[in-house]
This record gives structure tokens, sequence and C-alpha cells, in this order.
């Protein structure tokens, strides 16, 4: 059984894996398992500010006799510890993984991924089925209860508008905001009683611009303007992981025309919080949704293209991911605002009860306890073949009386 773990891997800021790491720490220890957790400074420039961050997790700095590192980042970032267990949770939001990656996992002694999806892109690139392991994520689901007061957004509140869309993402090509805000401007006008709130993450240098810049060519290309769409609202701040709670309950729908997911959290969260959902029918999103409990938009696989950005544009060279039906979504977002999506059951209960941080942790230290297992029998193997071996050429001396004084070695003339 599992007693002790390092973990390695960003826990200071508001990413995603920022975000996992925290949660299986924290749900690691109400386990029972004593956890070394490092730091991965270089994951993300983003940080939380420090009165946003728990200090317990800055307090799980020294080492706790562990036998097995668990590296939460891209297989390349794993630094590998010799004499230890080396495991990478990682995942993957195309079709196909860099031969790099590949390569650099197989030094590695088992690799663990979210989804089925992230598992194919993973055994279709090469790499062996039998290292890879599946461990879902999970949501707290007493903290996004349904029950938190909303935050108070100016303009975006109930008594501003009676639907209220929100997405949450970092600012990239696969998270497709512009393929979200040209659905959103040609669904809409200013007559809507409804808004879209962006919670967005500017975390590179001049992404704000180029987000600004992106706008205005896609005004210019479709002859459009935001002006006449229902209102936007950007969000830029950041917020504790106690306060999202109040930022879903501030929303009634939450909505994603991204083009690949390796789980997308803020989706499981608002599915937890009890809002509609919109998603795209592919990737992650096919391991916790379906069309009972979320308006799915259909997606066509399409090359991979990542402007402004080359290593992640070479990162995913030659790889595939999905781009959600532009048409379908329009109509989806018409649903909504005219109210033909009421009868649509809530997510929350089947969330709730298939995905939880709780199950997440047990199935992960299911896993480690295998792989910590599985690497001590070739060790065990090649002990008792060496001490079978010994014994073999040890052959038995007969034991006899000797008189005092006299030689029990044999006679050498």
């Amino acid at each position: 059984m599992l007693r002790a773990l390092t973990v390695r891997g960003p826990f200071r800021g508001p990413t995603g894996y920022d975000h996992h790491v925290r949660e299986f720490v924290r749900e690691l220890h109400t386990q029972g398992v004593a956890v070394e957790l490092q730091d991965l400074p270089a994951w993300s420039p983003a940080k939380l500010p420090g009165h946003m961050r728990d200090p317990w997790f800055d307090s799980l700095n020294q080492p706790c006799g562990a036998e097995t590192v668990l590296h939460f980042c891209m297989p390349h970032q794993v630094i590998r510890y010799p004499g230890k267990v080396n495991t990478n949770f990682t995942m993957f939001e195309a079709s196909r993984v860099h031969p790099n990656w590949v390569k650099a996992n197989r030094q590695h002694d088992s690799v663990i991924l979210p989804t089925e999806s992230s598992k194919r892109a993973w055994v279709d690139s090469g790499f062996p089925e039998h290292r890879l392991r599946l461990c879902p994520f999970g949501v707290n689901t007493a903290l996004f209860s349904g029950e938190a007061s909303p935050l108070h957004l100016e303009g975006a509140t109930a008594e501003d508008h009676g639907v209220r869309f929100l997405n949450v993402s970092e600012f990239n090509s696969r998270k497709n905001l512009m393929g979200l805000l040209e659905a959103w401007i040609l669904a809409t006008s200013r007559q809507d009683d409804a808004i879209l709130i962006v919670k967005l993450g500017c975390y590179k240098s001049a992404a704000r611009q180029r987000f600004a810049d992106q706008i205005d060519l896609l005004e210019q290309r479709l002859n459009k303007r935001l002006a006449e769409a229902a209102p936007i609202r950007l969000v830029h701040d950041f917020f504790p992981d106690s306060e999202m709670p109040r930022l879903y309950a501030a929303a009634t729908h939450y909505i994603s025309m991204s083009h690949g997911e390796g789980w997308d959290q803020p989706m499981m969260e608002a599915a937890a919080s009890g809002l509609k959902l919109i998603a795209p029918a592919h990737s992650a999103y096919l391991a916790y949704l379906n069309s009972s409990i979320a308006s799915l938009i259909p997606a066509r696989e399409a090359p991979v293209l990542i402007e402004g950005d080359a290593a992640t544009a070479e990162l995913f060279k030659d790889a595939h991911w999905w781009q959600p039906d532009r048409d379908s979504a329009i109509q989806f977002i018409r649903d909504a605002i005219e109210g033909r999506d009421r009868d649509k059951p809530s997510p929350r209960g089947q969330i709730v009860h298939d995905f939880t941080w709780t199950q997440a942790t047990r199935r992960l230290i299911e896993i480690l306890d295998e792989v910590q297992s599985l690497k001590a029998q070739p060790i065990k193997a090649v002990l008792s073949s060496l001490l079978a071996r010994r014994s073999d050429s040890i052959e038995p001396v007969e034991q006899t009386h000797s008189e005092p004084g006299s030689s029990s070695e044999p006679d050498r003339t």
C-alpha cells in the first residue's frame, strides 16, 4: 500500500495542471499518503498572488521516504530520480503525440493519462499500450455544489441578463476563442437578453494585444462588429480555488468550442455547479458528457493550425485536432437564449456520482501501487536467481570431529 509519494508539478498558479496537482495532493493527504511536494516554476509565468495561495502546500517540502516520484508535467520536463519509480501524469489534446515525447516517456516506468482519447493518441504514436494507465480527474463536489452566491460582475448579473454564458480559457489557438466569438457574433444581436462572460487568461507577453488584434480581424471578416452582437464581458482577474464556485453561480450556461482537450476542468466544475452545457463532441468531453446532459456540437478532424507560438506548433506538427461545427453552435446558442433547452436535465447528478477527487485519488493510488510492485518484481527475481546460483555453487562440507591439535584442512602433500 502506498504510504509516501514525491509529487513534482506546478501548484502555485491558475492553470489546469496547477489545479490538478493541488486537488490530488490534498486528497492524497486525506487518504493517508505522506507527500513531498516539489514545484515546477517553469510551467507557466502566471502565479496566483500570495494571499490567494494556501500556505499548506508550501509546507510539504520535506522528504518523506517515498519510493515513487509522480511527475505532473510534459514528458520532456520529467527529471528522473535514480533508484525510484518515476511516473509521468500527462495528456494530449490532438490525434498524434510528438516523437520526442514518446521517446522521453519510454525512459519512465509508466505513464498515466486522464482519458481514452489521450490514450489513443499515445498508442497510435507508437507508445507501448501496456505501460499506459487511465486515471480520470474529479471535481470537488462540496465546493462546487451549485449553492454559492453569484459573483457580482458589473453589467453581467441576473438583473442585467436572463441568459448568461460562461467560458474559462487561456488565450491560445487550441482553445479556439475566436471560433466561440464568431459563433456568438453571428448568433446574437443587441436585442437578445443574453451575455457571454469570458474569464480570459492572457499569461504570455503581449497576449492581450494579440487577442484584440484577432477580434479586429474577425470583425472585418464577418463584416459585423462585436457591438452589434449581444454583449461580451471579459474577466481578467485571478480567483482562488475557493472563489471559483461564485463565478459559475454568476452564469446559467457554460460553453466551449475548443479544438481539443485533455480534460477541461472548468467544464467539469460548471457541470457540478448545475449549469447547462454546450460542448464539442470530441476528445476528453466524451469521457464525462453525453447528449442527455449536454448539447454536443458535432466536430470533424482538421489539421492543427497554431499561430504565434512556434514551439507549440512544432509539438503538434502533423497532428489533427477537431473543428466544432459553427452552425450547430449557433443553433445551440439560440436554443438557450429562447429557452428551448429548459428540459435538458442538469448534469450535476451524473458528474458528482461518477467523478470525485476521492474516486480519482483512489484510482491513482491503485496505479502507483501496481507500478511500484511491478518494478520491484524484476529486482526480487534477480536477487532470488543470484542467491540460488550462489547456493548451487557451494558444495556441502562433511563435518568431522577433530582431535585437539589436529588439522581439519585436507592433506596438501
